[in-house]
């Protein structure tokens, strides 16, 4: 029988600490302060974005300058007209610098700016609404570019050419300021940019089941008198003519709007019966 002072303690055992487990964290599960530094973000690119368009505007000025007076020289030329801008002030040229670059740099930033918007609220929608987030922003981006079109080929021309033949009426003479004429090509380009939005604005507000199309044929009165009213508005001149450029193919767009807005509603039906199939058809599979 052995003495049990010859007994050697146990060695102690080693306690190996367990590595935590890595926490998973949902991309979609985001704070109210990691929206805010992801929209700061967001901004952030957007602004640089056009900071950079906006200085390669101003380093072609000249080039940028001539396209820009296109609707001018057309104008005049089909009046049989020949003169060019002034400015009527020492600072007026700044005026134009800003404008016209602030125009390019709007223009071309438009399609980056719309991916980092896209970018930022796509972890926040559902799959279905997600699944239209890429055709909203193409659409978006081409009816803007169609607008804007639509306000420097034929509204702009057609508006000068107006103006040119009142004056020559009333023997006045063409001398015209840069600033003004820029700051007119600006708002009636960007007006009819964002006029050319609306289909898509109904289209979005059909598919999520906030307006009916039967709502949208009720109010067709309503929005052919708004049209004329955001015409008036747009506009520079009140001639009934210029007025019903702008309107007309806002309400040709609205009607279009209402033929389509008939299929994404069906669409959004059926695509609901099918999320409501397979919940059902889970349920069952749980049970």
């Amino acid at each position: 029988m052995t003495d049990e002072s010859d007994r050697s303690p146990p060695e102690p055992t080693e306690i190996v600490p367990a590595e935590p487990e890595e926490e998973r964290k949902d991309p979609n599960s985001m704070g109210f302060l990691d929206h805010l530094e992801e929209l700061r973000w967001t901004i952030g690119k957007s602004v640089l974005v056009f900071a950079i368009i906006f200085v390669v505007m101003a380093v072609f000025l000249k080039d940028v300058a001539h396209v820009l007076n296109w609707p001018l020289n057309r104008a005049f030329e089909n009046a049989g007209e020949r003169t060019g801008l002034v400015t009527t002030s020492p600072m007026a040229v700044f005026s134009v610098y800003l404008q016209v670059c602030f125009l390019g740099g709007l223009f071309g930033a438009l399609p980056f700016v719309l991916y980092f918007i896209g970018k930022f609220v796509a972890p926040a929608l559902n799959p279905r609404e997600a699944r239209i987030l890429l055709p909203a922003c193409i659409a978006s981006f081409i009816l803007f570019i169609a607008g804007g079109s639509f306000a420097y080929f034929v509204l702009v021309p057609s508006a000068i050419k107006i103006s040119v033949y009142f004056n020559k009426l009333l023997d006045f003479e063409l001398i015209w300021s840069a600033d003004r004429y820029y700051g007119l090509l600006s708002w009636m380009v960007l007006g009819m940019g964002a006029a050319f939005q609306f289909p898509m604005v109904i289209q979005i507000l059909v598919f999520l089941g906030i307006v009916e199309v039967a709502q949208l044929k009720k109010i067709r009165r309503i929005m052919i008198v708004v049209f004329f009213l955001i015409a008036a508005i747009i506009t520079p001149t009140p001639d009934p003519l210029t007025q019903s450029m702008v309107a007309l193919p806002m309400i040709a767009l609205y009607e279009l709007s209402i033929q389509v807005a008939g299929r994404v509603a069906r669409a959004r039906a059926d695509g609901l019966e099918a999320d409501r199939a397979e919940a059902e058809a889970e349920a069952d599979e749980d049970k």
